[in-house]
This record gives structure tokens, sequence and C-alpha cells, in this order.
């Protein structure tokens, strides 16, 4: 009988072609990384890590390091996961409760930076597998293995992204089994790091080990393939208290792209805050208040959400990304939030401060969560004038249920450059041929070139 990673690595090899459909969202998402990845590179935490390695950095080598360098496809991988997620502006994956993109687009950058052969297509197709490697893993073990304090990203978003860059390089539904076995063993990562730089370094130790898994099973290396279901194994000692495990596992026609989409962030923070902070600007749309109107804020998330967000009086631009309080405020006040607004300076601002204190939280009890995919987030706001305003939010604007417009999209990619510091005429109509790039290494190099300050 065929082992849960046998299944997946069998599935994922049979498909030979996408959607068109698939293919697009994929090539949004990827777009939409190399964006966040640019605008993180220069933040404390890759930064950090570039240091740590500096001495495996250097002019020549195949990976490049984007803003800097090439390194090993390890060490690349590594700081480049990191930029990708250190601004929390990088996209959500709903089925494996992790920040999916991160972990895949850095992981097979490595690969594909180092190849002139490999083509957009191939970059696209890869890029697919390992998302919907990580829905399989995730299906068996979440909401539970996140509710119970595990980051997604740095756990099952390592797993799959395994079988991504296994299949980018060429590897057999065998080998891509025994890649994500091995990377089972680097799987890793507490929530209880969220607001901290280490939290962003789990996106940069997932792809580093993603990589190292694919390059491992490529040259020989082995692990049990039962290691997800088997005592002692992911399930048992990652799972929690209640995990379905993968007797009911489907990988059907449709990829899970479709199906389930990715959430493209519009807001710069934890994703945590997103449906309040969508539900709160509806009503102040709706009813035109300002902050100063009102009284008190209340919101209803769900409980691992409230877990995410611990920090009422945030004391750095990390700590912000996780404060409802801040976030929602500074929202309200001016009607957006943008990469400006998580900087040392921006998050002490007086005019802010003076509302935090009037945003409270709250979570759904266990049994109300219990068997239910996804609840929607309330808001409830009371103004000096005694109304009292209520409205609720199932899907953050970005979701597949409320996608970001092109133009949208357009806007935050150039934002992500501006921010960086790189020229940005231009450059995402340049990358809505990403499919078509007969050599991604090439594609890339010239967007280098042609973005530099």
């Amino acid at each position: 009988m065929a082992t849960v990673l046998e299944k997946i690595a069998d599935h994922i090899v049979s498909r030979t072609s996408f959607s068109p459909l698939a293919m697009a969202r994929a090539q949004e998402a990827v777009i939409d990384t190399i964006g966040c990845m640019l605008a993180g590179a220069a933040d404390q935490a890759p930064q950090a890590v570039a240091r740590a390695f500096s001495g495996q950095i250097g002019a020549n080598g195949p990976p490049a390091i984007l803003r800097g360098g090439r390194a090993s496809p390890s060490v690349a991988a590594l700081i480049n996961g990191t930029a990708a997620h250190c601004l929390d502006f990088d996209d959500n994956f709903h089925p494996a409760r992790a920040h999916a993109s991160a972990v895949l687009v850095p992981a097979l950058l490595s690969i594909a930076t180092a190849d002139a052969a490999i083509s957009g297509r191939q970059f696209l197709h890869a890029y697919l597998a390992g998302l919907e490697a990580q829905a399989a893993v995730g299906f068996g073990v979440n909401p539970s293995h996140y509710n119970r304090g595990w980051h997604g990203t740095s756990t099952v978003g390592c797993i799959g992204t395994a079988a991504g860059v296994a299949i980018l390089l060429g590897l057999n539904a065998t080998e891509i089994a025994q890649a994500m076995s091995i990377a089972t063993s680097s799987a890793a990562g507490p929530k209880g790091q969220f607001g901290t730089p280490t939290k962003p370094l789990h996106a940069g130790m997932a792809a580093r080990n993603a990589v190292e898994a694919a390059l491992l099973a490529q040259a020989g290396m082995s692990g049990r393939l039962d290691i997800l279901e088997r005592p002692q194994g992911f399930l048992d000692l990652f799972g929690g208290e209640a995990c379905a495990g993968w007797q009911a596992l489907s990988m059907g026609d449709s990829h899970i792209i479709e199906t389930h989409g990715l959430v493209t962030k519009l807001h710069p923070c934890c994703a945590s805050t997103h449906r309040a902070i969508d539900a709160a600007r509806d009503l102040q749309m709706e009813y035109d208040f300002c902050l100063d109107d009102v009284l008190s804020i209340e919101t209803k998330l769900g409980r691992s959400a409230v877990d995410n967000l611990a920090y009422p009086d945030p004391v750095d631009e990390m700590q912000a990304r996780f404060s409802m309080q801040y976030c929602l405020a500074t929202a309200l006040y001016q009607g957006n939030l943008s990469l400006s607004d998580f900087t040392c300076a921006a998050i002490f601002r007086p005019e802010i401060r003076l509302h935090m204190p009037k945003i409270s939280m709250s979570a759904y009890h266990a049994a109300q969560e219990h068997g239910i995919e996804r609840l929607p987030h309330h808001v409830t706001i009371d103004l000096r004038d005694g109304r009292r305003l209520k409205t609720e939010r199932l899907y953050a604007t970005g979701s597949v249920a409320v996608p970001l417009t092109a133009a949208e999209r357009g806007s935050k990619f150039a934002d992500c450059l501006r921010w960086a510091g790189l020229r940005a005429e231009k450059t995402h109509e340049a990358f809505l041929n990403f499919e078509d790039a007969a050599s991604l290494k090439e594609m890339l190099n010239s967007f280098e070139r042609s973005t530099a300050p």
C-alpha cells in the first residue's frame, strides 16, 4: 500500500500540464513574492543572515541573491526566503496555514538562477507542484497543527517545497517522496517567535532545508516514506489534538490554486489583522467617520489569530506588524496601510497611539471553531454620537473571493521596488511575460540590470 508521501509524489508527477487559470495565478504569486523579496532585502533580518554567511557570498558562483552577490543554492534560498517574509507583505495559503510562496519562490529561484536552461513555464510547473504538496501535507495536520503553535510556513512549507524543488531538478516520483521525507526531519518553527526577526527566518530556513532535502534525495539519501503517518512521525509528533490524518485526502483534477487560491496581501502586516481591518474600513467608507469619532472598537477573531497578535503596545516595527491595535488604528486614521507605516519612527506617532487603547480583541470558543474551516471576523464600532456599527468579513481583500485588481497588483509591485530604492518604471508589465521566458536566469539578469538604482 502506498504511503502518503508516495501518493503525493505520484500525483504531482502525473500532472504534465496546468490550466490557464492555474498558470495565471501561479505567475501572479511569483511576481508578488519577488516584489516582497526585493522590498525586504535591506531589512535587518536578511541582512543579519547575509552577515552570518558573508564568507559564502561573493561575485561569482551560481544562484543570485537578489540585490547583492552570489552564493550556494542553500545560502541563496536562506537569505531570499528571509527577505521575502520579513515585511509580512507576502501571500498566505490557507490549506497549508503557511506563507507558501515565501518558501517556494526563493527555493526554486536558487535552482533556476543556476541553470540558464530552466524556462519560466518549468518554474511555474514546479511552483504549482510544490503548492499542491504543501496543501496535501497541511490537509492531514491542520488546523490543529497550526493552533497548537507550529508555524506552518516552516513545517508544512518546508516539506511541500522540497517536492517543488525536486520537480525542478527533474527527479522521479520515488526521489520526490524521499526529498519530502528528508525535509520532514528539518521541519520546525514555533509561532512564539512571531513579532521577532526569527519569524521571517523561518521562511528562509524552510527554503534552505527544502533545497538541501531535494539535493540530498538526488544524491541518493533516503528516509522513511511513511514518516508523515507512522508512529513517532510528523502527524504523531506535530499534529495536535484534533488532526484528521490523510485517509480522506483527495487530490483531484482541479489544482488547489484553482479551488482555494492564495491571499495576496493588501496590507503589509500579519494576515490575522486583515479581515478586521477590511471590515472596519468597510464601515468607515459607508458611514463616513474618523477615528476621533470613535469611542471603542471590538473585534472578534479566530483563536489562532488572537494568539498571533500578541503586541497591544508594540515597541518596534516587527511587533507593530503583529498588533491589532496599531494596524487597525493606523488604517482608520489614514485610510490605508503602507510599508512606510512600519518604521521605528512611524509606530510611535502620538496621533495613532492616542487611539490604540480603544481597540480590543476576543476569540471564538474552541467548540465554535470545531469542524469549521473558516468563521468570519467581526467588528463592532461605538461612535460618540451614539451609533453602534457592526459588520463582519469572511474573506480578506486579496483572496480569491475578493481579489486585487490588476492595477492594485501593479501598484503594490511598484511600491515594493520604490521601498527597495530601485527603478520601478514598467517593471510589473515586464514580468507579465514570466511564463513565456525561455530562460528564467536571463530574464532575471535583465530585470536586475533594468532596475539598478
